[in-house]
C-alpha cells in the first residue's frame, strides 16, 4: 500500500470524526491536505465529496425520523443550483486572498455566534434560507466547502442536536450527490478517484463510529458551542495552510 492510501485512509478518518461530532467540517478537514495527494484540485474535491456523502449517509438513515423536509427544501434547492455553477466555473484552486477572507470570516463568526447565540435567532424564512443556501454552494462549489453556512442555519433553527444532525447530514448528502454527478460531467470523476475512495471507506467507517460514540455524550446546551468551536478552528487552518 502507497503512502498516499495510507495518508488518504488516515485523512478519512478524521474527517469523519468530525462530521458525525459536529455534523460538518469532513471537506474542511480533509481538504487542508487532500489537494497534495490527489492529480487536480478538482479530482480532490471529487473524492473529499463522495466520501463526506458516504458518511452523511450511514447518519441520515439513524437520524431519518428527525428531517423535516419544508424546512430544508428551500436552503437544498438554492445549494444545488448556486453549487452547480460554481463548479462549471471551476478550473484552478481558488484565489489565494479569497480564501484567507474566508479564513478570517469563519473566526469571525464563530467568536460572534457564541457570545450573542442566546440572542441571535435565524428565523426559518425563505429569505435567510435562501441567502444561506447561497453561500454554501459558492463555498462547496469553489472549496468543497460547504458547511458553516448551512450549519449556521440549522444550529438555529432547529430545536434538538438530533434534529441538527439529521437536516444537516439530509442537506450535505443530497448536495454531494448533486455534486458529485456534475463534477462527474466535467471530468473530475476519474479511476484515481475510484481508487481512493475504496481505500478511504475504511477510515470513514472507523471515524463514523467514533464520531457516533462521542456525539452522544455531549449535551444538547453544550453542543452549539462546540459546532462555533469547530468553526472557529476551521477559519484557522484555512489561514494556516494558505497563509
Amino acid at each position: 500500500m502507497s503512502s498516499i492510501l495510507i495518508a488518504i485512509f488516515i485523512l478519512s478518518i478524521g474527517a469523519s470524526f468530525v462530521q458525525r461530532t459536529t455534523g460538518f467540517g469532513f471537506g474542511i478537514f480533509i481538504m487542508t491536505m487532500l489537494p497534495y495527494f490527489m492529480p487536480t484540485y478538482g479530482e480532490a474535491t471529487t473524492l473529499s465529496g463522495i466520501l463526506a456523502l458516504t458518511t452523511s449517509a450511514a447518519i441520515v438513515w439513524r437520524l431519518r425520523r428527525y428531517v423535516t423536509w419544508q424546512r430544508l427544501w428551500p436552503i437544498l434547492l438554492t445549494f444545488i443550483i448556486v453549487s452547480t455553477m460554481a463548479i462549471f466555473v471551476l478550473t484552478r484552486i481558488e484565489d489565494h486572498i479569497l480564501k484567507q477572507i474566508l479564513g478570517v470570516a469563519l473566526i469571525v463568526i464563530s467568536i460572534y455566534f457564541a457570545l450573542f447565540s442566546q440572542k441571535v435567532k435565524l428565523p426559518t424564512t425563505k429569505q435567510v434560507q435562501v441567502g444561506a443556501g447561497t453561500l454554501s454552494g459558492l463555498m462547496g462549489g469553489f472549496f468543497g466547502m460547504q458547511g458553516p453556512p448551512a450549519v449556521l442555519y440549522f444550529i438555529q433553527s432547529e430545536p434538538t442536536k438530533e434534529h441538527y444532525m439529521a437536516m444537516a447530514q439530509t442537506y450535505f448528502l443530497i448536495g454531494n450527490a448533486m455534486m458529485t454527478l456534475v463534477r462527474a460531467y466535467n471530468g473530475f470523476f476519474t479511476t484515481t478517484v475510484l481508487t481512493d475512495y475504496c481505500f478511504g471507506l475504511g477510515g470513514v467507517i472507523i471515524g463514523t463510529a467514533l464520531g457516533g460514540y462521542v456525539f452522544k455524550h455531549i449535551p444538547n446546551r453544550a453542543f452549539r458551542y462546540v459546532v462555533y468551536a469547530y468553526i472557529g478552528v476551521s477559519g484557522m487552518i484555512i489561514l494556516l495552510t494558505n497563509g
